[in-house]
This record gives structure tokens, sequence and C-alpha cells, in this order.
């Protein structure tokens, strides 16, 4: 019983781990793409320039 139960316990800790991997894949990706949008559009400061596009 021991056994079966380390099993369905490690099963259940890779199935936690790939869903967590797949769902930091997907905030990456939406976070690449908004900072390429951001790195497109960014608007032209006061000396001609490109300036940044956030406030950090």
């Amino acid at each position: 019983m021991v056994p079966l139960l380390l099993v369905l316990l490690l099963a259940l800790v890779l199935f936690g781990a790939g869903f967590a991997l797949k769902a930091l894949w997907i905030v990456a990706v939406i976070v690449l793409a908004v900072w390429l949008l951001g790195f497109v559009m960014r608007s032209t400061g006061t000396g001609g320039g490109r300036g940044r596009w956030y406030r950090w």
C-alpha cells in the first residue's frame, strides 16, 4: 500500500509542476508580447530621441 501511495504522490507532484511550468511559460509569453508592443509604440522625447515607454 505504501509504494502505491508514493507513486500516486509522485504523479501528483509531477503533474502540479508541469502545470505550474506551463502557466509560467504562458505568463512569460504575455509579458514578452507586452514588452515588444511597448518597444515598438514608444513615443519620441522632447529632444527628438525615443524615450522609455515605462516609468521605472
